[in-house]
């Protein structure tokens, strides 16, 4: 009896149906913010360096030193960009770049756009809150890019939330967070319809989305408060503002730098 009783208790058990939880009691696992990509990266017409960093969620000036790139950044359709830092060899110097040959200089009439891709030289050859009183952050002065409910707001386990979504109407005024320099304006990142990246200073960006007029171009000066474009809409027709900022390349909560 003692060896056959446990064998039926074990028997039963294996009979034992486990309980199924249904698709929807299933939580998905939360994606990263930012990862990096590694590779190379083929420049397109309309490309800057700093689009490229925003896209790959990198530093732009990490990006220009593993590509041996130098103020103003210049790059050319059909360029390689390195997206990971190149392999020392301990018998050679570090690669200073991703092209064997330098090519020929460009016009100096674009010079003033910086890292923007320029034509190949020929062969021979982007809460309800006010824009009111600015906060300190640094040596920046943050203030409310447009008036409008708070959306949605930054997240940073989730890659499509890097920023907030202010509610408005189109047309409505944008105007710049902090004064900088504009470095992108297109829309060759998808996802952030028509996009104005400024540089503020050596750590900060803000990224303006999904805009409808554009006002101002890339290698422009603005002013903090200047009025940079108008409010466009989604692809869900929505018309709202995608606001970022990036501190070294990284996302970071503009709800911390903006005014209360």
């Amino acid at each position: 009896m003692l060896l056959i009783v446990p064998g039926m208790m074990s028997g039963c058990a294996t009979h034992k149906v486990p309980e199924k939880k249904t698709p929807h009691s299933v939580t998905p696992r939360a994606k990263p913010a930012v990862k990096n990509p590694g590779g190379y990266y083929r420049v397109r017409k309309g490309d800057s360096l700093y689009s490229i960093a925003w896209r790959a969620g990198l530093d732009y000036r990490t990006l220009a030193r593993w590509n041996g790139l130098k103020s103003p950044y210049t790059i050319y359709p059909g360029q390689r960009i390195r997206l990971s830092p190149p392999k020392v060899s301990k018998t050679s110097p570090a690669a200073k770049g991703t092209n064997a040959k330098k090519p020929a200089s460009p016009d100096r009439s674009v010079a003033n756009r910086p890292g923007r891709s320029r034509p190949a030289p020929p062969t021979k050859n982007s809460s309800g809150k006010k824009p009111g009183k600015a906060v300190a952050k640094g040596s920046l002065h943050w203030q409310w890019p447009v008036r409008g409910r708070l959306l949605s707001r930054f997240a940073s386990n989730d890659a499509a939330k890097g920023g907030i979504k202010i509610a408005g109407r189109k047309g409505q005024k944008i105007v710049a967070a902090e004064a900088g320099q504009v470095v992108y304006v297109g829309s060759g990142l998808i996802g952030y319809g028509k996009l104005i990246i400024i540089k503020h200073n050596n750590k900060y960006l803000s990224a303006y989305g999904h805009n409808s007029r554009l006002r101002v171009k890339e290698g422009e000066r603005v002013s903090r408060g200047q009025h940079i474009s108008d409010m466009g809409v989604t692809n869900q027709g929505v018309p709202l503002l995608y606001f970022e900022i990036r501190r070294y390349g990284k996302p970071v909560d503009p709800l911390k730098y903006l005014p209360r």
